[in-house]
């Protein structure tokens, strides 16, 4: 099986690469792939013949989309669409991801595949835009909604994770203010590296949620990073509001991962876990 990887220096991409046989992989990197120029990746996808191709290239930017909306879409739905009608026209599967942000945060039990969906920022409705024009394009795909992503690569557009961004900030003995009323499930990028590629194997298409179990606040999600890295931090609780993002998120946003375990995946640990075995693995080996 030969697996096209678009964004494989990324934070996702990176250990999706680490777990991919080598003879299986054809890593692809931005720019000299850019998933917003559709007949070029059309031909270097085609060169490659794969039978999958996994995209992790996002503009996820949350703020910043709410003033560049159409690049949002350019990069999170119209890529997606033709990436969809390249794969279709090779007959190659497409692996895609979303977000818990297609939800608007109402609810008061995890979200479901079959939950209606209510973005609230322009980043939300381009990414659930993405998943509808993929899914009206080419029937072999799968769309994987996941939450708060931490991996030892960081992120490229972001910088640094949370984790890594608060144990920064811990050094600097600042006060560090974060939101305590916004309800996410931290996923570490490595389990659901392994649960995606479980899921390739299926061929059971469609549209999966896979985070970590349990949920936190951000704000508990901090707490939890001091406490397991036993870092002292003058750590400050702050609602939505006051902290004043541009980009409105939503407040509950865990998503219910049954449909995946029922098909046979493991799915991923708890978030607190999760987060336990990133940071023993950085005490061994810095984050990249």
């Amino acid at each position: 099986m030969i697996i096209a990887l678009i964004g494989a220096d990324g934070q996702l991409g990176t250990d999706l690469r680490t777990l991919i046989p080598t003879e299986s992989l054809r890593p692809l990197y931005y720019p000299e792939f850019d998933v917003t120029k559709a007949d070029d990746a059309a031909a270097k996808l085609r060169g490659l013949r794969p039978d999958v191709v996994i995209n992790t290239a996002a503009f996820h930017r949350v703020d910043e989309c709410e003033d560049r909306i159409e690049d949002a879409f350019r990069v999170n739905a119209f890529a997606v669409r033709d990436l969809a009608r390249a794969c279709r026209a090779m007959g190659a599967v497409l692996v895609h991801f979303s977000t818990d942000f297609v939800f608007d945060g109402r609810g008061s039990r995890p979200y479901r595949e079959d939950d209606r969906p209510g973005p609230l920022s322009a980043y939300a409705a381009s990414k659930l835009a993405g998943e509808h024009l993929l899914a009206a394009e080419w029937e072999r795909h799968f769309i994987v909604r996941t939450c708060g992503l931490f991996g030892r690569a960081g992120c490229l557009e972001k910088g640094r994770n949370f984790v890594e961004t608060m144990l920064w900030l811990a050094e600097s003995k600042r006060p560090i203010r974060v939101v305590d009323d916004q309800i996410v499930a931290p996923t570490s990028t490595l389990e659901l590296a392994r649960n995606v590629l479980a899921l390739i194997g299926t061929e059971a298409f469609g549209l999966y949620h896979l985070t970590s179990r349990g949920g936190c606040s951000w704000f508990e999600f901090a707490r939890g990073i001091f406490e397991l890295a036993e870092t002292e931090a003058n750590l400050i609780p702050v609602g939505s509001a006051e902290y004043g993002a541009k980009a409105r998120r939503p407040a509950y946003s865990l998503l219910d991962d049954g449909k995946a375990r029922r098909l046979g995946l493991l799915g991923c640990s708890d978030w607190k876990t999760a987060l336990a075995g990133y940071l023993e693995e950085n005490r061994r080996e810095p984050a990249l």
